[in-house]
């Protein structure tokens, strides 16, 4: 089930992913606070569709890590992944105020596809804007 934007996987592909996630699962039982373990099952659970996993992972590394800009940005994806847009606008000003720079990524990421269409987006944008004047 990708989104507009994401590659529909294999039958190969699929498999081989589901192989990996299997594992890196197996992993974060064993060490729940191994980070690049961690970030890797939340990207395949994303990559797989697995949304509301993917979000639980982001959830925990956000905990794990609070300090973290692409943490609470891929956070923000989560939640607009499972449509959850307060939470997502949350995240996304957090990722804002703890130094997430890619605008322009932001602007297309098919993941916040779902979050930039609705109202609270709006705010998240005059903001970048904002943040983009005094960069330049």
């Amino acid at each position: 089930m990708p989104s507009k934007g994401r590659k529909k996987l294999t039958r190969e592909q699929e498999r081989s992913l589901d192989i990996e996630i299997g594992f890196l699962e197996g992993v974060a039982r064993r060490d729940p606070t191994y980070i690049d373990a961690l970030q890797v099952l939340g990207d395949d659970y994303t990559r797989r569709g697995r949304f509301t996993e993917g979000l639980k992972v982001d959830e925990q590394l956000s905990r794990l890590r609070p300090g973290d800009a692409l943490v609470h940005y891929n956070l923000a994806c989560s939640y607009s992944l499972t449509e959850q847009f307060e939470p997502a606008a949350a995240a996304l000003d957090r990722a804002l105020d703890l130094g997430y720079r890619d605008f322009k990524w932001l602007s297309k990421d098919p993941d916040l596809a779902k979050f930039r269409k609705h109202s609270l987006y709006k705010k998240i944008r005059a903001r970048v804007r904002a943040m983009e004047i005094k960069i330049h």
